[in-house]
C-alpha cells in the first residue's frame, strides 16, 4: 500500500530542514532520536552535511554520548548507516499522516533528567512588578522606577542575582510592599530550580505541545536548554519549550508540579549542538531566542530573548543544580528561562494573551535551528507510554545492552 506524502501544509506548519538546522549547519556536530519503526525503538543519530546516520551500534543511547570525555571529537569521526535525509525525516515526523514504516524524531535527549531554571530575567519581572505597582500610571512608574536606581545604584539590566546591590533592592521593595516570592528567587542567592518533566517525557519538534484543556490562560516559554554531564560538565545546547500554565501557577506557587508538567508540556529540540572550537558556552550566552506565535485566527506574535540579559550566569545555575548537593548519574537537561511574558491582546482589550488550538509556536536560534510545535490539549496528544523499562528492554533484545 502506497502511503500518501506529507500535504504542502503539513510541511509548512513544520518547517525545512533549512528552517530547523543551524545555519552553520556544515560546521556543528548534531546529535539527536529518531524512532525507527524496523527494530521498534529508539535509536542516537548525528546529522551531518543534511543526512541522518544511526550510530546505535556505538551508543545505544544520547546519554552515553553526553558522557564522553570530548563528545563532540568522538562523534565529528564517527559513521554509521544511513538512515535517511534529515528534511524527510521531519517531514514524516510533523505529517498528520506519518508513514508508521519511515523513521521520525524524537526529542533528542533519553535518560537525562528534564529539568528548569525560573525567573533568570528579572528586568522584565521587576517592570511588570512596577507597572502593577503604578497601575497604568506612566508617571508613577517612572519615579518608582528613579527611587529603586537611585537606592542600588546600577542599571536593573546589570543586576546581578545575589549580589549586595539585588540585597538592597530587595530591602528597597519590602518597604514599598511589593516584595514577592518571584522575586526571591529572581533576585536572591538562591535559583528557582524545579522538575520540568520525567526521563523519556519530553517531545521533540514538529509534533503537539500539551496545555491542560481547564487551563484558561497560558502560554510558551521559548529557551536555551543546557546539556550537562553527571560530572557538571556543560557539554552541548538545544532549544526549548516550557510550556506555562500561568492560571494555575498564578493560583498558588504549590502548583508549579501542576503548571508545568504535563503530556507534551516538556519540547527540546531538534538536536544537540555539541560544544566544540566553535561553538561553546560563551556562545550561549550571547544568543537571541526569537519566539513566534501564528494563530488560525490571524493572531501573530513576535518575541525576542536575549540571553546576554540573564541575572544569573549559566554556569551558576548548573552548579545550584548540580555538585556535592545533588548528583544525577545520567546527565541532566536544564532549561535556562525565558525573558518572554506575553502582555500582548489577543481577543478583547485587556485579555493578554493565551494560547488557542493549533497555535503554532516556532522558537528559533540561528546557532541552534528551529524548534515548532502546534498546540494540543494536553489530554488529546500522544500519551507518554515509552519509559525507562521499555527502552532497557529494547536495548537488550536489539544486542545493544
Amino acid at each position: 500500500m502506497t502511503v500518501p506524502r506529507p500535504r504542502a501544509a503539513e510541511l509548512q506548519w513544520c518547517g525545512t530542514a533549512t528552517d530547523a538546522l543551524p545555519y552553520d549547519g556544515e560546521h556543528s556536530v548534531l546529535i539527536g532520536r529518531i524512532w525507527d519503526p524496523s527494530v521498534d525503538g529508539p535509536s542516537p543519530v548525528v546529522v551531518r552535511d543534511g543526512e541522518v546516520f544511526d550510530i546505535s551500534h556505538r551508543f545505544p543511547t544520547v546519554r552515553d554520548i553526553c558522557e564522553l570525555p570530548d563528545p563532540a571529537a568522538v562523534v565529528a569521526g564517527l559513521d554509521g548507516p544511513r538512515v535517511g535525509g534529515f528534511g524527510e525525516i521531519l517531514a514524516n515526523t510533523g505529517a498528520d499522516t506519518r508513514d508508521p514504516s519511515r523513521p521520525w524524531l524524537l526529542a533528542p535527549v533519553d535518560l537525562q533528567a528534564l529539568k528548569a531554571a525560573g525567573v533568570t530575567f528579572p528586568v522584565s519581572m521587576i517592570e511588570r512588578v512596577i507597572e502593577e505597582r503604578a497601575r497604568g500610571d506612566l508617571a508613577l512608574a517612572a519615579d518608582i522606577r528613579h527611587r529603586m536606581l537611585a537606592d542600588i545604584g546600577v542599571d536593573l539590566h546589570g543586576l546581578v542575582s545575589g549580589s549586595a546591590e539585588a540585597q538592597r533592592l530587595k530591602n528597597l521593595l519590602v518597604a514599598e510592599g511589593i516584595w514577592s516570592q518571584y522575586l526571591e528567587v529572581g533576585i536572591g542567592p538562591d535559583a528557582e530550580i524545579f522538575t520540568k518533566g520525567q526521563i523519556l517525557s519530553a517531545v521533540g519538534t514538529a509534533v503537539p505541545v500539551g496545555v491542560l484543556a481547564a487551563s484558561t490562560w497560558n502560554n510558551p516559554e521559548p529557551e536555551v536548554a543546557l546539556i550537562v554531564q553527571s560530572s557538571g560538565r556543560i557539554i552541548g545546547a538545544t532549544l526549548g519549550n516550557d510550556v506555562n500554565l500561568r492560571d494555575v501557577e498564578g493560583r498558588s506557587a504549590l502548583l508549579l508540579p501542576k503548571a508545568k508538567d504535563n503530556n507534551a508540556s516538556c519540547a527540546l529540540g531538534p538536536l544537540i549542538r555539541l560544544f566544540d572550537e566553535r561553538f561553546g558556552l560563551e556562545r550561549v550566552r550571547e544568543l537571541e531566542v526569537r519566539l513566534q506565535v501564528r494563530g488560525t485566527d490571524g493572531f501573530q506574535l513576535e518575541a525576542v530573548s536575549e540571553m546576554s540579559r540573564m541575572s544569573r550566569d549559566p554556569e551558576a545555575l548548573v552548579r545550584q543544580l548540580i555538585g556535592p548537593h545533588h548528583q544525577y548519574p545520567d546527565g541532566a537537561v536544564l532549561m535556562l528561562g525565558t525573558m518572554f511574558a506575553p502582555v500582548q491582546d489577543r481577543d478583547r482589550p485587556g485579555d493578554g494573551f493565551t494560547h488557542k488550538l493549533d497555535d503554532v509556536v516556532r522558537i528559533s536560534c540561528p546557532a541552534l535551528g528551529t524548534l515548532v510545535n502546534r498546540v494540543r490539549h494536553a489530554e488529546e496528544c500522544a500519551p507518554w507510554q515509552f519509559g525507562v523499562r521499555d527502552l532497557m528492554g529494547n536495548l537488550v533484545r536489539r544486542g545493544l545492552l
